[in-house]
């Protein structure tokens, strides 16, 4: 059986992620290691704030609706 190298997905990987990373600066958007753990923080912030927003949202309507 040949040996594989996953060589492929890596590529892959890495370029799926540099994609994500594309507008960030500095090494956030140039190395793989540095821009995966961008990726995953955003992805993090992005997740709390879609909740955040609607609480923000519900607060500004409630202050308009009172004023």
């Amino acid at each position: 059986m040949p040996r594989v190298k996953r060589g492929y997905k890596t590529r892959r990987r890495h370029k799926r992620v540099l994609k994500a990373s594309k507008g960030y600066f500095g090494r956030k958007s140039k190395v793989f290691r540095v821009a995966n753990q961008q990726v995953m923080k955003s992805g993090v912030y992005a997740y709390r704030d879609r909740r955040q927003k609607k609480r923000d949202f519900r607060k500004l309507w409630i202050t308009r609706i009172n004023a």
